[in-house]
């Protein structure tokens, strides 16, 4: 026997199951077979993806847009043909880019293959000196920087005019085609083709500061009911998020009552802080979800798809 005393239960004071506040009901349970469509508990985050949906499909149907902003694994992980097809629907009206998105895009349209093993080619030297992938595109942006052109529109309008093999899986080159902003907000250092003595910074940061110009001005349409989504950029693109927030109210524009969320591979404190806290403070809501996104952004197309077509 215990030489310890131990608490006497006896006069605990119990109460019925049945009248006790319960958060999940049978009712709540779902019917995977039924009529073969993706089915979720109403229940945390499933709750807040279909919440989300709802939200992306009220902007769709009220004209207000979609802007989606991304980092290169997405294109990497083989998805750009789901947003190419929410591009030709008409559901994404804007995209934004970091500067890895454009090395992986740019290789897959036109050599049909990209990401190599960095590990491997960091030990000799060659990690990131294509010259083919590198020098083209350098010299894209020194010919946009002339012109006055956006980095994502030059990048996009290049492989349509070479008729880049292809094309039709490059997210660039389709924006583009559609007459879809792209914009690609590059931190300098951070791409392979800064490696290369073809690059110019004057004309690199010309571009993209002239596309967070462009970025700002479709900020605008998200007020009452717009929708920005980040798939996977936990730096930069809530960075620059933050900042074109800041001039499209400075310039006396309403940006409020909008909907955020983050799908990433893990929680982090920018894409947190600056896409789904801050910036729906005024009204609206912001939602994280974490996931891989080669299952993650199909699942939340078949979702969006399922929705608006049942409209």
């Amino acid at each position: 026997m215990s030489k310890y005393q131990e608490i006497d239960l006896s006069n605990l004071h119990k109460i019925s199951v049945r009248n006790r506040p319960s958060k999940v009901h049978v009712s709540d349970l779902v019917n995977p077979a039924e009529n073969g469509k993706i089915s979720f508990p109403p229940l945390l985050a499933a709750a807040d993806l279909q919440e989300l949906v709802e939200h992306c499909a009220h902007a769709c149907q009220a004209g207000k847009p979609i802007l989606v902003a991304l980092g290169g694994h997405v294109i990497k992980c083989g998805l750009a043909p789901y947003l190419i097809e929410m591009l030709k629907c008409g559901w994404i009206k804007g995209i934004s880019s970091n500067g890895s998105v454009v090395i992986h895009d740019f290789e897959l349209a036109m050599f049909g293959k990209t990401s190599e093993d960095v590990a491997t080619a960091l030990e000799d030297g060659s990690f990131g000196m294509a010259a083919e992938t590198c020098d083209t595109i350098n010299n894209t942006i020194k010919n946009a920087f002339i012109q006055k052109m956006g980095y994502g529109e030059a990048i996009g309008k290049y492989l349509n005019d070479v008729n880049a093999p292809h094309k039709n899986i490059s997210l660039l080159a389709e924006a583009y085609r559609l007459n879809v902003p792209f914009t690609v907000h590059v931190a300098l250092g951070t791409d392979i083709n800064h490696q290369h003595e073809t690059a110019v910074g004057a004309a690199i940061g010309d571009c993209s500061l002239r596309d967070f110009r462009i970025l700002c001005q479709n900020l605008i349409g998200l007020n009452e009911g717009g929708v920005f989504l980040n798939f996977g950029s936990a730096v930069v693109l809530p960075e620059v998020f933050l900042k074109a927030i800041t001039v499209v109210r400075n310039l006396g524009f309403p940006l409020k009552n909008f909907y955020t969320a983050v799908f990433d591979m893990n929680m982090h404190y920018r894409p947190q802080t600056n896409i789904v806290r801050r910036p729906t403070l005024s009204g609206g809501k912001g939602y994280y979800f974490v996931g891989h996104h080669e299952i993650m952004i199909p699942l939340f197309f078949h979702l969006l798809q399922e929705r608006i077509g049942n409209a």
